[in-house]
């Protein structure tokens, strides 16, 4: 069975949209995934299934956490040699030795990447943006709240997408590696 990545976005930030990790994971074995497991308190799991459409996956974790939890929360799932795509596909990663000030924006499908584009606008020597294949890389050079690009892709602009620093990517990758037989 293949292991995928589930990104909710705008889970548990501040008192709105509160998922509790275990519910979660009890959610994701109810849907039959097996190998459940999270990482941090911010919407991130990893799974395993039959189920190949990643697109389906996301509408039925969605619907679920709707169901069960009442609340509307875009999911973007990934399997994990997406995952990896992403991960090696990174060009700033070398350059940024701050994984916290190094976001990785996920999308659905790639064509949510072209509702990204205008962030390359406000981006602001020294900071980097880079739309790959499979997600777009933003490296705030300066931090994270003074970057008008980092605000645009963590708001109204970046709603398409779901952030993660770059650490916590390379958590999820470690963590589809152990979820694996």
């Amino acid at each position: 069975m293949p292991t995928y990545v589930a990104l909710l976005r705008g889970v548990n930030v501040g008192k709105a949209k509160r998922v509790p990790m275990a519910e979660l994971r009890q959610l994701l074995g109810g849907l039959g995934y097996t190998n459940v497991s999270t990482l941090l308190n911010s919407g991130n799991a990893v799974f395993r299934t039959a189920v190949t459409s990643r697109a389906t996956l996301a509408r039925d974790i969605a619907a679920a956490i709707s169901g069960k939890l009442g609340l509307e929360v875009p999911v973007v799932v990934k399997s994990a040699k997406d995952l990896a795509s992403i991960v090696s596909g990174n060009p700033l990663a070398r350059t940024a030795p701050d994984h916290s000030r190094l976001l990785v924006a996920f999308v659905q499908d790639a064509k949510g990447l072209s509702s990204l584009e205008e962030i390359a606008t406000l981006v602001k020597s020294p900071e980097r943006f880079f739309i790959g294949r499979h997600s777009a890389y933003l490296h705030c050079a300066n931090g994270i709240l003074e970057s008008d690009a980092g605000a645009a892709l963590l708001g109204k602009t970046g709603r398409a997408a779901t952030t993660r620093n770059w650490a916590t990517v390379l958590k999820l990758h470690k963590l589809t590696h152990e979820a694996a037989p």
